[in-house]
């Protein structure tokens, strides 16, 4: 790898950075810049679109033809992380999940029919997405294979009944994603359709309450009783639902290492401007070796996690899957984000634990790093059985052809 950017890459950097820097921040403290969930307000979010938009910083992460930057995902790791060192930044670039994920793999896999339909308004920023695949118990998590959502075809139309909840952004979602059962075929059981939140059959029950603040349209619980959805409407086709899937996850949770270490440095930032000014029993907090050494093994950890997001990046970019890379970074940096905020918090003390910074707010929603898109654990599992598959050649280099 060549940890080198271009030219034109560090100058897209650096616009993303002074945009993030002058226009973002300063609304953080600022309690109007609010909705009732903690996210940027409605109004001030399409202001600030608006800007991104002239500014050419709109959806970077899509190619040109489609309306965007044109970014490989090594690109991205590097504008993403300076978007993401303000709490509103992602949503005001068109880069935030799950409009991302969805944006990227309906970009990837749709047919052009079906791009115009479903991912241009996305694009436009006219309308926002949800992607519908968790299910309550008994049904399908982490493991979907466990999936009781079930798509019948009758005719020329699959009709769908069953229920999944925590589906980010569905209460503001006017275009989904749906991963639903149409066989018991393990392999190709799963069908992935799209649909409308104007369609009948279907009802969200409920917004349902986290503990952190939320993304817009929050998490919610879909109950689907009847909705009918046609054939053109399947993405890829019937039975491809897990390739979809693979398509969608893979990259989306790269995205969020990549936007969870900005935050991160942005905790070390307020953390170290604090103890750099801060004095107490006649010397400053960064004179303090204790300090010193939370700072300094946080600062270790989000390297870490920041090569590992380019090495994943670098895979994707060459053709690769980079299934162990993705869940090593997943890991890697869910829990830095997580560490971060708690190190920042208890150096800044009540300063941290008090709204007169964001730390609290990253620390609240660093919590879900640990579960969204796969649970540490589950992602330990996967590199298990990638060690035990490749025994030794799970560390091998790649070699130049």
């Amino acid at each position: 790898m060549d940890f080198a950017i271009s030219p034109e890459l560090e100058a897209l950097r650096s616009r993303v950075a002074d945009f993030v820097e002058t226009g973002l921040i300063p609304l953080e403290s600022d309690p109007v810049s609010y909705d009732a969930h903690e996210n940027i307000d409605e109004g001030l979010l399409e202001r600030l679109r608006a800007e991104a938009r002239a500014q050419g910083l709109w959806c970077l992460q899509l190619r040109p033809e489609t309306g965007g930057g044109g970014l490989g995902k090594a690109g991205m790791a590097v504008v993403y992380e300076e978007m993401n060192r303000s709490i509103f930044g992602p949503v005001v670039f068109n880069s935030a999940a799950p409009d991302d994920g969805n944006m990227m793999v309906l970009e990837a896999l749709a047919t052009e029919a079906q791009k115009q339909r479903w991912l241009a308004p996305i694009v436009r920023g006219e309308v926002r997405s949800a992607f519908a695949m968790t299910e309550p118990a008994p049904g399908g998590g982490s493991d979907p294979g466990m999936m009781l959502t079930r798509a019948e075809k009758r005719g020329g139309r699959y009709v769908v009944s069953g229920r999944k909840w925590f589906i980010t952004g569905a209460a503001a979602a006017a275009h989904f994603i749906l991963i639903a059962r149409t066989s018991d075929d393990a392999r190709r059981g799963h069908t992935a359709f799209l649909f409308h939140r104007d369609d009948p059959g279907w009802e969200i029950a409920r917004r349902i309450p986290i503990m952190g603040p939320e993304e817009h349209g929050g998490h919610c619980e879909l109950v689907f009783d009847g909705l009918e959805i046609p054939e053109e409407n399947v993405l890829m086709g019937e039975g491809l639902g897990m390739k979809v899937t693979q398509t969608r996850l893979g990259p989306a949770r790269l995205t969020h290492c990549m936007r969870w270490l900005g935050l991160a440095k942005r905790c070390m930032e307020i953390a170290t401007e604090y103890a750099e000014r801060r004095e107490g029993f006649g010397q400053r907090l960064i004179e303090r070796e204790s300090v010193a050494q939370m700072l300094g093994d946080i600062a270790m950890r989000i390297e870490v996690g920041r090569l590992l997001v380019m090495k994943a990046a670098w895979e994707i970019d060459r053709g690769g899957f980079a299934r162990k890379e993705v869940s090593m970074a997943k890991i890697q940096v869910a829990n830095v984000l997580h560490d971060a905020a708690d190190v920042a918090i208890q150096i800044n003390g009540a300063r941290g634990y008090s709204k007169d910074t964001v730390l609290e707010w990253i620390y609240r929603y660093a919590r879900q790093a640990r579960l969204v898109d796969g649970a540490d654990e589950v992602h330990r599992m996967v590199l298990s059985r990638s060690l035990g598959a490749e025994g030794r050649g799970f560390w091998s280099w790649p070699v130049e052809s």
